[in-house]
């Protein structure tokens, strides 16, 4: 059980990024500065850098969870890669986990609203997909084969999600969705092998 420092720590770190989030929601991330960020959390510039490096890492953090999941899913499993990819995303979908776009929860559209479209935003989520297509190269191998497969399975995973997100953001449910989804990442996984 965590510790009351440590739980202060957390409650202040979540403050922080929510507080973040919202106004980034609401004027844009180009148009909020670190200064009123900190005194929405009521904490110091100072104290925001101590949990938040960037302005950047605000928003982020909330998928840095995932990074290098790829490779972690494929070193845990026994399945080949392709196949221990494929379950995992479909698994995901069944579950509506964020990350493979097909969730309709208003906040989460418009977090990744927010992601695709501030350049320095999008920029960050392409030095952690840079990120993951090296560590899954590294687990498949490490050799050009690897390279290719890992480029390719991560772009596929990419592109689904992107469709699911582009959908959703369209005003269509994620249970409207999901046949859909599900029928595409099926094709495209059996694509790769």
């Amino acid at each position: 059980m965590a510790g009351l420092r440590e739980r202060k720590k957390q409650q202040t770190h979540d403050a922080l990024s929510q507080a973040a989030i919202a106004l980034f929601l609401e004027h844009g991330f180009d148009a909020v500065p670190v200064a009123g960020i900190a005194a929405a959390a009521d904490v110091s510039k100072p104290t925001l850098f101590k949990y938040f490096p960037s302005k950047e890492d605000l928003v982020m953090h909330r998928i840095a969870d995932h990074r290098r999941e790829a490779a972690r899913v494929v070193r845990s499993s026994s399945a080949e890669p392709v196949e221990a990819l494929r379950q995992h995303f479909v698994d995901g979908l069944a579950e509506r986990e964020p990350t493979t776009g097909l969730n309709d929860h208003p906040q989460v559209v418009a977090y990744y609203k927010l992601v695709f479209s501030t350049p320095a935003l999008a920029t960050r989520l392409r030095e952690f997909m840079d990120d993951d297509e090296r560590a899954l190269a590294e687990v498949l191998g490490g050799d050009l084969a690897a390279e290719l497969l890992s480029a390719q399975l991560l772009s596929t995973r990419r592109i689904l999600a992107y469709r699911n997100w582009l959908a959703i953001s369209g005003g269509l449910s994620a249970d409207d969705r999901h046949p859909t989804a599900l029928a595409e990442a099926e094709a495209a996984f059996e694509r790769l092998r």
